[in-house]
């Protein structure tokens, strides 16, 4: 197999000369980006660099003005963002989309059952469908919400309720899982226990995380693409990134956060790839 053949093979989401125009102002201009099998890989760049709309172009929220999207190969680039999400790409939100009358419980019996092909039965499926039941027991305990799982949403702790946003993209069964700033407006205390989440997510699930937290970024990515005024800047590991003075020089004297980020990784955080 050669070497393009080879990229293209695992290569899960491909974003092709991407260009989003809104009247005379190019928000996302001829974007070109790889997410291959199994990846760890962080979009960064400073406010208003075009994240958010590019992750918009990707999930179906908006419709490029040129080029394409493929998953797994697939044209996807006209399909409805939830024709997306049942091909496998998923995303969270920078704000919670929850409901807040439901428990943990109930919302992930919700969406596993949509999952399982049960529709609109998730209420009788929790009582009588074993899949079900322990689908939702997993997830659960896997993303720390077994003791809230009665509680109400809306009094849930709001790394609690992150990590049910989480757990609720997981539940869907994703190939492809797009991480919008996972940790935004979560308070000190509470974020160990999502960081660490996040950290243990499935190996086999594509993750494309995308994140202002530095710490954050440099622990969880093997790869992370620069995105400036719509454009990518450059792409590479962590120790690329990190060292790359035209990084430093964007994000206006973080720098040092970028470098103190990076030191307090293994010495072979970057050596990997995804």
């Amino acid at each position: 197999m050669s070497t393009v053949a080879a990229s293209m093979d695992r290569t899960v989401l491909s974003a092709q000369g991407l260009v989003m125009r809104f009247g005379g102002i190019t928000a996302t201009n001829q974007v070109t980006l790889d997410l291959h099998r199994g990846a760890r890989h962080a979009l960064i760049g400073p406010n208003g660099a075009g994240k958010t709309t590019l992750i918009n172009l990707l999930t179906g929220v908006l419709q490029p003005t040129e080029g394409k999207i493929l998953l797994n190969g697939q044209d996807i680039t006209h399909l409805a963002p939830h024709q997306r999400v049942r091909l496998g790409l998923v995303r969270t939100f920078q704000i919670n989309q929850l409901f807040d009358s439901l428990t943990p419980l109930e919302t992930l019996a919700m969406t596993v059952s949509q999952q399982q092909g049960l529709g609109g039965k998730w209420w009788q499926a929790l009582g009588a469908r074993k899949g079900v039941t322990q689908r939702c027991e997993q997830l659960l305990e896997q993303f720390h919400l077994t003791e809230v799982m009665r509680q109400e949403t809306r009094v849930l702790a709001y790394g609690k309720r992150r990590l049910l946003e989480i757990a609720i993209a997981l539940a869907c069964e994703p190939r492809v899982l797009l991480l919008d700033e996972p940790v935004a407006g979560v308070p000190a205390g509470e974020r160990e226990e999502l960081l660490q989440t996040v950290a243990d997510l499935p190996a086999d699930v594509s993750i494309l995380l995308i994140e202002h937290d530095m710490d954050l970024v440099f622990s969880f990515a093997r790869r992370m693409t620069v995105l400036v005024n719509g454009t990518v800047l450059t792409e590479g590991d962590p120790g690329t990134i990190a060292n790359d003075e035209r990084v430093k020089a964007v994000y206006l004297g973080h720098g040092d956060e970028i470098n103190e980020a990076l030191a307090a990784e293994p010495a072979d955080a970057g050596a990997s790839h995804d």
